[in-house]
């Protein structure tokens, strides 16, 4: 359904999902939206208010909200804010890939990046960006944390 609502949402307002990550409770993307085109707002209401649709309908609960919330039609499914950061160079790409894609090894859903199959780490290890045991502990290995410097510690917009 996640998905579904994203490809809904890029047939309108196109952009292209550079990295992307999805846990139990949360999900980080690096997107590049079109050249003039800074709406990342419109397009995560929109992706939020398809899968909510889609989510419900096939027997999705929501969480209690509210009677503020309600009033203002927010639904139990979806954090209400979401954190946008402007990539000021290649040095603040790398750190931000490399921290979408530690994001499971860090919050303990799994042991390496590798490991955990929703995220784009498997593509950009294709396209030769990483190695295929960056960051691993497997077979005992041990592995210091990339260094992230600020990454994701910006305030909600």
């Amino acid at each position: 359904m996640l998905r579904e609502s994203f490809d809904r949402v890029r047939r309108n307002r196109p952009f292209t999902i550079e990295a992307m990550v999805l846990l139990p409770e949360h999900l980080h993307c690096i997107w590049t939206l079109p050249d003039g085109d800074a709406e990342f707002s419109v397009r995560w209401r929109k992706i939020k208010e398809s899968f909510t649709r889609s989510f419900l309908a096939t027997g999705g609960r929501e969480s209690l909200v509210t009677p503020g919330q309600s009033r203002k039609g927010q639904r139990g499914v979806w954090q209400q804010r979401f954190w946008e950061h402007t990539i000021r160079d290649e040095e603040d790409r790398r750190r931000h890939v490399d921290y979408i894609h530690y994001n499971p090894v860090k919050h303990e859903q799994a042991a390496c990046p590798h490991l955990w199959p929703w995220s784009t780490f498997a593509k950009w290890v294709r396209e030769g960006f990483y190695a295929a045991d960056w960051c691993c502990q497997c077979e005992g290995r041990r592995v210091k944390a990339p260094l992230f410097d600020g990454v994701a510690e910006t305030a909600p917009e």
